[in-house]
């Protein structure tokens, strides 16, 4: 599954922040790992085009190195889109002892055996320490399969001229149904002929639009037992609103087209008011070279629903251990290295951290006030997608039903019962 990934490019133009760390060294006991000399090596496979950068990866192993003078980190680096196959692919011979994992993959890699279940490893302590959208991305059937590495998800980015220009704030967009308020004051004052654009194409980016609204409509993807559950009164009420703004010429009908970069260039280029988009965005609007809404544009938290609730969709990812790793404790080690909050604080540039703390430490937020509260409030909750074993089947579907009923080839309804039933079928 290819997934625009690389949009979510880590905060170019945001200053990094230089902290000073102090680690004493850890014992890296492996697990009749591979050793020579005395020294383990560790084989580690990495993303490069996103989140933190090659540098600062390889800046982090460097010190854990240096701190682990036992302790040797070969890092391979690959693209996203082939990071998955990647993992599957090596998994028999047991190449890699550390791999970092999409949030969409733990319930297919727990199914088949590739990831190690590390649930007896977590701290108690974390629950509460990381932050709460953080601390379930690797976790399927209440067990852990990994350890967060990086919260993500899509905010709201509105254009504050376009807002005063119809005498509303970023107050009035607390909520879907005051947001919407405001785009139909926008365009019948004419400040904007579509006020909405959304990452609607039949590809990845429309399943994370859908379910940040499923969230906030107060649903999920599955039941109880883990079954595609859209079809219900949530789900269908979820994707009526998604048509309805579109009929009502709300939202650029061009959406069903568009995927996360169309967004970002239409809020850049000042054609639109309202979008939802990943963090990388704030970064890119107030880059002159590629906006022309520099210091014009906020980021917010996503707007609740009906329910009250204001979830963002999860697009974190997370370092685990593959089941062959003959290094399981010294794999561990590295882990909770790397995840560290003193870690994790140097390299913000790359990911906000997961830590809690991080959030109200003015040495760190002070570099991106407005990102970091946003962040705050958008990573403390977080909608999973489908938490299934064939998650690549079972997002295309979804694609393809959910564009169906967005450009009226079927009812909102015969859709997500489509869905719902292929996905039983499947």
């Amino acid at each position: 599954m290819k997934m625009t990934r690389f949009i979510r490019a880590g905060l170019a133009g945001v200053a990094a922040l230089a902290v000073t760390l102090s680690l004493a060294a850890c014992s890296s006991s492996g697990g009749g790992g591979t050793t020579s000399g005395g020294k383990t090596t560790l084989n580690a496979l990495f993303m490069q085009q996103a989140g933190y950068s090659q540098e600062q990866i390889d800046a982090m192993i460097k010190a854990y190195e240096t701190a682990n003078p036992d302790v040797t980190v070969n890092a391979t680096y690959v693209a996203y889109e082939a990071l998955h196959d990647k993992i599957v692919t090596a998994a028999p011979a047991g190449t890699y002892d550390v791999v970092l994992v999409d949030v969409i993959w733990p319930a297919e890699f727990a199914t088949k055996g590739i990831l190690t279940d590390v649930t007896s490893r977590y701290p108690a302590s974390w629950k509460t320490d990381m932050l709460g959208g953080a601390y379930t991305t690797a976790e399927f059937n209440g067990k852990f399969y990994g350890v967060p590495w990086g919260p993500s998800t899509k905010f709201l980015y509105a254009n504050e001229d376009m807002l005063a220009q119809v005498g509303a704030t970023d107050a009035d967009l607390g909520t879907w149904d005051g947001l919407l308020a405001v785009a139909q004051k926008m365009k019948d004052q004419g400040v904007v002929q579509y006020p909405l654009a959304w990452s609607w194409s039949q590809a990845e980016a429309v399943i994370c639009d859908y379910g940040q609204l499923l969230g906030a409509f107060g649903g999920s993807f599955t039941d109880s037992s883990g079954n595609l559950d859209v079809n219900n009164n949530v789900g269908v009420q979820t994707l009526t609103w998604m048509k309805q703004s579109i009929d009502n010429g709300l939202t650029n009908p061009a959406s069903t087209t568009f995927i996360e970069d169309d967004v970002q260039k239409s809020l850049a280029q000042g054609q639109t008011a309202f979008g939802l988009n990943w963090e990388s965005t704030f970064a890119a609007l107030q880059d002159s070279t590629q906006s022309t809404v520099v210091g014009k544009i906020h980021i917010l938290p996503t707007p609740a629903g009906p329910s009250g609730a204001r979830p963002g969709i999860n697009g974190a990812m997370a370092l685990g251990i593959p089941t062959g790793s003959k290094n399981q404790d010294a794999a561990w080690n590295l882990i909770t290295y790397l995840t560290s909050q003193d870690v994790q604080n140097q390299y913000p540039t790359g990911w906000l951290p997961n830590w809690s703390a991080s959030y109200s430490d003015a040495s760190i937020t002070a570099q991106a006030p407005e990102l970091f509260a946003a962040a705050k409030t958008g990573y403390a909750d977080l909608i999973q997608r489908p938490q299934v074993a064939n998650y690549n089947a079972t997002s295309a579907v979804l694609q393809a039903d959910i564009q169906k009923a967005l450009i009226g080839q079927m009812t909102p309804q015969q859709a997500m019962d489509d869905a719902v039933a292929q996905s039983k079928a499947g």
